[in-house]
């Protein structure tokens, strides 16, 4: 199955820390559980749409991820279960303000602008999401690479643990996390997030009005 990603989130549940290279990068511990954060349904942008640069941001970054797509309700779903759930897979860009996540000590509104949070272009089935290569190119200049391979809790276990918290409805989001090498856009650039299967999810950043 290939469609067009054009769900209606009630919730986009991200993971951080999820990639140990990312960790390191951090100077973060490698965590013994899956870290979570919720991003708003109003930061859903679509293929080609604008990353709307805040007024107050010095800091805006680019987070390539693999997204899981929930099919139907979701909870309390044990790991060899999940891909029942599961309707497919597509690109997310976690765009954060890197230095709002950094004061503020939780990353709510670091990641919660409107715009911060592209998906797309497509949803798929067709993939092996603890296998598939993950990339981020600014204006054409790769600046992360990795595979899922690398990630501390695969799918499954990401499925298991968001559903032992709360309720996933249809068409909800799940971030698996990103690779090192996240970094800083400005207006005027174009950041394309590409998934092996899934295609590139390509967008500019633009100056608020």
């Amino acid at each position: 199955m290939n469609k067009p990603c054009d769900v209606k989130p009630t919730k986009i549940v991200a993971l951080g820390l999820n990639y140990r290279d990312h960790a390191e990068e951090f100077k973060m511990p490698i965590p013994k559980e899956p870290i979570i954060f919720i991003k708003p349904p109003t930061s859903v942008i679509y293929d080609g749409g604008g990353i709307v640069y805040p007024v107050n941001a010095t800091r805006v970054d680019y987070e390539a991820e693999l997204a899981v797509v929930i099919g139907k309700q979701a909870r309390n779903v044990q790991a060899d279960r999940a891909a029942e759930f599961i309707m497919g897979y597509t690109c997310l860009n976690d765009v954060t303000e890197r230095h709002m996540q950094g004061r503020d000590g939780q990353w709510t509104r670091a990641k919660g602008f409107d715009t911060f949070c592209p998906i797309g272009p497509v949803i798929t089935d067709e993939i092996d999401p603890d296998s598939v290569d993950v990339s981020a190119f600014l204006n054409g200049e790769l600046k992360q690479k990795s595979n899922t391979k690398n990630l501390i809790f695969n799918i499954s276990r990401i499925v298991e643990f968001v559903t032992s918290v709360m309720t996933l409805m249809p068409g909800d989001v799940i971030a698996t996390g990103t690779p090192s090498g996240v970094g800083p856009m400005n207006p005027g650039d174009e950041i394309v997030i590409e998934i092996e299967g899934i295609g590139r999810l390509r967008n500019r950043v633009v100056a608020a009005q």
